[in-house]
């Protein structure tokens, strides 16, 4: 378990710094909007990752 919360954590900041790319590509003078779409595409899939991830470190209740 200490390993899979490494590896999320790991996905966490790899997310913080899309967005970081994905702002300096928002914001300069000349955007590649190939590039943009990529970073978002890449950032959701990191989303759906971390969020499968964080499910596999909650126990399944039977209820």
């Amino acid at each position: 378990m200490d390993e899979l919360s490494r590896r999320i954590e790991q996905m966490r900041v790899a997310h913080r710094d899309l967005d970081d790319a994905i702002a300096a590509l928002n914001a300069a003078t000349v955007r590649d909007e190939l590039q943009l779409a990529r970073l978002k595409r890449r950032k959701l899939r990191l989303r759906d990752e971390i969020a499968q991830a964080e499910d596999m470190l909650i126990p399944d209740i039977i209820a």
